[in-house]
């Protein structure tokens, strides 16, 4: 064979036709001949070649014969036929098409035909060939991305919800020990064929994701009754029951700004039902028995246990055996039957498996749905009515596009992913999760010390993002979040917190929020105060260029505040 030729292979049983087609194509390509169809496969199990030259009537075996064998073997299957033929028929040519021809020429042929008609199917199954090499090379490219999302997505999930139990003075290991438990739970209904109809409806990864944001609700109850190490008073235990309530709530404003509709029907299901008992004695609504969700009975078991073999603040833990007790003697009361059985059945692979929770990332989901969650999440508790994430979403959107054009801020702008900035950007207050409702939606204003507390939100929220990066090894939709999270009440004139940065040593990113999240403040109502019109914002801003606010982008804002005006009318329609 001739190096760098392409291989192309003949089939006649007309040595005569062999023989004019090595001579016009040798200088070419490198042409191998063969008398038959049981030669050319014998040659087949040696070489590839890139075409194949076919005649139809041969002897022994035909030329339709022929390509039938070379397309159901996954070896040659690929490799493009043209058929050559004497014959001058329609039906037959439409014949060798259907059997997988890419050609068919009629001899006798010329050179020049034979060689452009070859060029032709060589260059097509190059492109072929290339086309296959991009799209599996992008196809792994977007399965690395949305794992990328899902990781993301699972880690920022369990973040919120380890800060949800860490108000609570509980370890996040609670989210860790109860989703494994949920999991390990719904495996062994299966097996056992207990609501395994129900259960096969089900996107399993789904649900055992959503288990984390089973209290989410506590997020809206106040630190002195979360963190009681003594026994609650009636009013205080009522106030703690309706964190099931706030956690629908909660679930409920995220869905109208996301379409992740399914993964926060499980989530809503296991925030409301998780305190039900099968007597109907349970909260917030009484339900009874199946009234009560599957999701919520699953959680009311695998909670329980957890919450009876681990400390509290107003008690010690109890060792696996008590909590088998306590669990059997509710079993029928406080829990459904059929799932006690199975988790006392199965109790010594509760007691005994090491707890490493899976992430399984089967389904493809939008990280942006995640952010919405967190920006509803944190606007529940700082007071801020639904849609402010959007909104901001929009003003950042509108002030990085005016100052790509400016020659001091296009170059570092022109390497940002905008979408990615835009994403991240809704993580800025994500800190203000670590601060107390007390001080969030105090009506009036802060004392120092409140004030000083509300400062930490900033420092707290670079470790949140910092956290959230060790769990996720592909960054990209982090790139802005740290930078945003820690400077966005950094001020121009070294006068902002937390570390007194001045001038152009604040992060651009830092510098582009403090006027959008100032205007947006400004713009909106807040515990203490009512908001302020846009022309009242604008003249508060203009005051700040210089002092407060980059003067350059101070000026772009104003530029096109119109368009910010016009934001706030869309948005609170």
């Amino acid at each position: 064979m001739e190096e760098n030729k392409e291989i192309i292979v003949m089939v006649d049983d007309d040595l005569t036709n062999l023989n004019v087609a090595r001579n016009n194509l040798s200088g070419i390509y490198s042409i191998v001949t063969v008398p038959s169809g049981e030669k050319l496969f014998s040659l087949l199990d040696k070489i590839t070649p890139s075409l194949i030259l076919l005649d139809i009537e041969m002897p022994d075996m035909n030329g339709y014969e022929v390509i039938k064998r070379l397309k159901v073997n996954e070896k040659t299957a690929h490799i493009p036929v043209i058929f050559l033929t004497a014959k001058i028929d329609p039906s037959s040519e439409i014949e060798g098409l259907n059997l997988g021809a890419v050609d068919y020429i009629t001899k006798p042929f010329s050179r020049e035909l034979l060689v452009k008609r070859i060029n032709l199917h060589l260059l097509i199954e190059k492109q072929k060939i290339e086309l296959l090499k991009y799209s599996l090379t992008l196809e792994s490219e977007v399965g690395k991305q949305t794992q990328t999302v899902l990781e993301l997505q699972n880690a920022i999930i369990k973040i919120i919800a380890e800060l949800v139990e860490c108000r609570d003075s509980i370890t996040g290991g609670h989210i860790e020990r109860t989703q494994h438990y949920i999991r390990l739970l719904v495996d062994f209904l299966v097996e056992h064929d207990i609501y395994a109809d129900e259960i096969s409806t089900w996107d399993i990864d789904l649900f055992v994701m959503s288990s984390q944001l089973h209290d989410v609700g506590k997020i809206t109850i106040r630190d002195d009754i979360l963190m009681k190490p003594g026994k609650l008073t009636a009013e205080e235990f009522e106030e703690i029951k309706f964190h099931t309530i706030a956690g629908v709530d909660i679930i409920r404003r995220i869905e109208e700004n996301t379409t992740e509709s399914e993964f926060l029907v499980y989530a809503a299901a296991l925030a409301g039902s998780h305190h039900e008992k099968w007597d109907g004695t349970g909260y917030p609504y009484g339900l009874k028995e199946t009234e009560i969700p599957l999701h919520g009975r699953l959680m009311a078991l695998v909670d329980v246990y957890d919450a009876l073999t681990n400390d509290r603040p107003y008690k010690k833990a109890f060792t696996h055996e008590e909590a088998i007790d306590i669990i059997k003697d509710g079993n029928g009361t406080h829990f459904d039957p059929e799932i006690a059985n199975i988790f006392i059945m199965h109790e010594k692979e509760f007691k005994e498996t090491k707890i490493t929770p899976k992430r399984s990332f089967d389904q493809s989901k939008d990280v942006r749905s995640t952010l919405d969650m967190v920006t509803n999440i944190i606007g529940t508790r700082s007071g801020k009515e639904p849609g402010s994430g959007e909104r901001m979403r929009q003003y950042l959107e509108v002030l990085v596009e005016a100052l790509r054009e400016n020659k001091n801020f296009k170059d570092e702008i022109s390497e940002w992913n905008t979408d990615l900035f835009l994403m991240s950007a809704q993580l800025h207050d994500i800190g203000k999760m670590g601060v107390s409702d007390r001080i969030l939606n105090k009506p009036s204003d802060l004392s120092p010390d409140e004030f000083d507390t509300i400062k930490n939100h900033v420092d707290f929220g670079v470790q949140i993002i910092q956290k959230i990066k060790s769990q996720v090894e592909h960054l990209s939709v982090l790139n802005h979040a740290e930078a945003l999270t820690g400077s966005h009440h950094e001020r121009w004139d070294g006068t902002g917190y937390p570390h007194g940065l001045k001038g152009s040593g604040i992060p651009l990113q830092g510098r582009i929020m403090a006027i959008v999240d100032v205007y947006d403040a400004l713009t909106s109502d807040r515990p203490h105060r009512e908001k302020k019109t846009h022309r009242e914002t604008l003249e508060i801003i203009r005051s700040g260029s210089g002092t407060h606010f980059d003067p350059e982008i101070v000026k772009a804002f104003l530029d096109n505040e119109s368009i910010f005006n016009d934001i706030i009318g869309n948005t609170k329609e």
